[in-house]
């Protein structure tokens, strides 16, 4: 098969070797070059048909990024359109002012035709440079063209500039980068650009016309370099495929064929590679000002700002401006494992510095401490070894990679054991604040990991999740609560995860009515209608819930009575006094099956859990809260309203597809009541039902003589109007998602 190349034509584009900071210092060297020298500049733009209305448009973009670095008052500037016949669209003493200049460029219209740029040059050397002028002021010819031009140029060009005239050519959407090195003065790296990367254009023409003493538009402290950049040229090029049997006519009565030639038509790029000019300036950023990973932004030689991630302030050092206003003891637990890599677990060592120079202070009451674990574990700080945040940021330093499997479960059961040991704050009280796990997961645990996370939210232990969102789901199994979980799309939004972290972790000190005393009665339905499996659901909605409150003689009190056709006390409000107990005892709930009858129950709540005998508290303020189906429901507005009738609070919470009337009348008003699809869907509502618990609860003195733990001297509590508020938003979503399901 015969092969033959016949060049069709040639299309080109310059590329310029750049990276993106350099560019920057282009783009900010252009913005400050300025040209004020007494000059004559005549812009030939090229409206022809070959460049089309898109290519015009570009030039008269580039005409007016120029326009902006000249002293218009120093200044003379034209412009010439040719096509078909040249025509002076703006003469040089033909306009008041640089506004006015540019208003009249925005006004030249696409005229098309021919490309006759030859015609153009003459009519420049007869016509451009009219005017009363100096004779020793420069003269500047700017040819806009792609560089096909359908006549004679180089014998205009040569013209125009053996008279004296300095000629640029700017490329124009695919110029043909050889008539335009033609036609433009010498050296002509100095003088060719490219419209398309405009900044660098007007750079490097103003960076030229310094060169050639016509102005000084290199700011001082810049300077010019030579860079290497590439021309590449579009060559639109025929193959020959083979040779084919076509129809050439008819002899006589007989057809007359031969073999005819069938062709291919490719683009091919060629490179060729030139010596570009520039200014370059020095950046303020270069010194790195912006601290804590901050973004340095350049404004001018000498002024920048920094764009600082979030828990920083907006200044040259990006200050933290997040603190904890909380007391709890906080675990940091990192994986390590092979898995994550050692790229992953440098992000984790980077953001746990981010957070802890954000939100630390000497002043700060929370205690830290500092696990990794792969295969197994390692404490590389106890909670509170190191009170200096100094310290603390230095010790994430020098934390190193161990590798191995991420078995998180098996982390998990050991820090549960091992990870927190808190000293007294007097010789005779044990510092009981709350202790929270920040779990920093990169890759699913290999090991199981919901029995372990289970095992440390029994005994009192917070966990929160920040992982990808590909861990969604593992992460709520460990958590227990999705509010607990953190997830972000791609690594490098991790940071920006700083301030929603802080605010989980000091929520668990905001837990429940602490510092308010508070006897609760939780009344499950265990009748048929809900079913063994989602009465499992029902128990770990009582478990995350009652976490969440201070279990103790002085505080909270929580009793448990579920229901079928008859109630059950599981246990009474003074049974136990602590939350581990509590949480304990709810695995001891049976479930009675049977038909539900949830008047029977309240009935027993009224004359059986809420009296003195029991362990109700006089004077304390009482809540009961009741989760149900809604079957059963019919003889619950009687001893519902009993139980309200007593001056205690009833909040109902239903599951599934049940009428808002039949919850009404238990709770007695809309704001005692929730409404979720599913049982799936009841670890949503934990922090709302806290929240509407203690909305109404009055502050009550303590009735021991033991003093309140730090955490509690220093709560404040959310006004009713601000948690009402949340209540009706968590209800506005919950009512969209059923309606899309």
């Amino acid at each position: 098969m015969l092969y033959f190349r016949q060049v069709w034509s040639i299309l080109a584009v310059q590329e310029i070797q750049t990276d993106h900071e350099t560019i920057m210092k282009i783009n900010a060297a252009g913005e400050m070059m300025q040209c004020s020298a007494a000059m004559d500049i005549l812009f030939v733009m090229d409206g022809s048909y070959s460049v089309g209305k898109g290519g015009f448009e570009r030039s008269r973009h580039y005409m007016l990024k120029l326009c902006e670095a000249l002293d218009t008052d120093k200044v003379r500037v034209g412009v010439v359109q040719c096509g078909s016949t040249p025509r002076l669209e703006i003469s040089l003493d033909s306009y008041n002012n640089k506004e006015d200049l540019k208003k009249r460029m925005k006004k030249i219209h696409y005229r098309g035709g021919s490309t006759q740029t030859g015609l153009a040059l003459k009519f420049v050397v007869r016509k451009g440079f009219s005017g009363i002028r100096n004779s020793t002021v420069p003269r500047v010819a700017i040819l806009l063209s792609d560089g096909k031009s359908q006549g004679a140029v180089q014998l205009a060009a040569s013209e125009l500039k053996q008279s004296g005239v300095v000629l640029f050519a700017v490329g124009i959407r695919y110029p043909r980068w050889e008539e335009l090195r033609d036609v433009a003065s010498s050296p002509s790296d100095a003088h060719v650009f490219f419209a398309e990367h405009f900044s660098d254009a007007v750079n490097g023409l103003l960076t030229a016309l310094t060169a050639s003493s016509f102005c000084t538009a290199v700011p001082a402290g810049c300077k010019v370099e030579s860079y290497p950049c590439v021309q590449k040229t579009l060559e639109t090029v025929r193959e020959l495929q083979g040779n084919f049997m076509c129809w050439k006519g008819s002899k006589g009565y007989s057809p007359y064929t031969s073999l005819c030639p069938h062709y291919r038509y490719n683009r091919v790029y060629k490179q060729h590679p030139v010596v570009c000019h520039r200014t370059i300036c020095p950046d303020p950023c270069d010194s790195q000002p912006c601290q804590n990973g901050g973004k340095c932004i350049s404004e001018g030689l000498e002024k920048y700002r920094c764009e600082c991630p979030a828990g920083y302030g907006s200044d040259p050092n990006c200050a933290p401006v997040l603190s904890f206003d909380c007391s709890v003891d906080v675990l940091f637990l990192v994986e390590g494992s092979t898995a994550l890599t050692l790229e992953g677990f440098l992000r984790f060592k980077s953001f746990l510095k981010r957070f802890m120079q954000a939100v630390l202070s000497s002043d700060t009451p929370v205690k830290m401490g500092l696990a990794q674990y792969g295969s197994d574990m390692k404490m590389e700080v106890k909670i509170g070894e190191h009170r200096d945040p100094a310290k603390l940021i230095q010790a994430v330093e020098g934390m190193q990679h161990r590798g191995g499997q991420a078995k998180t479960g098996n982390a998990l059961r050991y820090i549960t054991r091992h990870g927190f040991q808190s000293s007294p704050i007097f010789a005779d009280v044990q510092d009981d604040l709350p202790r929270v796990v920040v779990l920093l997961a990169g890759t699913p645990s290999v090991d199981a990991v919901v029995e372990p996370a289970k095992y440390a939210r029994d005994r009192e232990i917070f966990i929160i999740g920040v992982a990808p969102e590909g861990m969604r789901t593992e992460i709520n199994n460990i958590t227990g609560n999705p509010q607990r979980t953190i997830t972000y799309q791609s690594p490098d939004r991790l940071s920006t995860k700083i301030p929603e972290l802080r605010a989980k972790i000091c929520s668990v000190d905001n837990q429940g009515c602490l510092g308010q005393a508070l006897d609760l009665v939780l009344v499950l339905d265990a009748s048929s209608d809900v079913g063994k499996d989602n009465f499992v659901h029902l128990q770990d909605f009582v478990r995350s819930t009652s976490v969440q409150f201070d279990v103790n003689r002085d505080l909270a009190q929580v009793g448990l009575v579920v229901y079928g056709r008859r109630p059950v006390t599981v246990f009474d409000l003074d049974k136990y006094d602590s939350g581990s107990a509590v949480l304990k005892a709810v695995g001891d709930a049976s479930y009675l099956a049977g038909k539900a009858s949830t008047g029977s129950a309240l009935l027993h709540v009224h004359s059986h859990s809420l009296t003195v005998g029991k362990g109700a508290r006089p004077g304390v303020n009482k809540a009961v809260v009741v989760l149900t189906d809604g079957t059963g429901a019919e003889d619950a507005a009687v001893p519902a309203q009993k139980i309200r009738d007593g001056g205690v609070s009833v909040f109902v919470i239903g599951i599934g597809d049940i009428q808002q009337e039949v919850l009404l009348r238990i709770a007695g008003s809309e704001e005692h009541m929730i409404s979720v699809p599913s049982y799936d869907d009841l670890k949503y509502s934990e922090d709302v039902l806290v929240q509407m618990v203690c909305a109404g609860i009055r502050e009550q003195p303590s009735r021991g003589d033991l003093p309140k733990p730090a955490a509690l001297r220093r709560r404040l509590h959310k006004s009713e109007k601000e948690l009402l508020q949340r209540y009706r938003a968590h209800r506005r979503r919950h009512i969209s998602r059923t309606q899309n399901t």
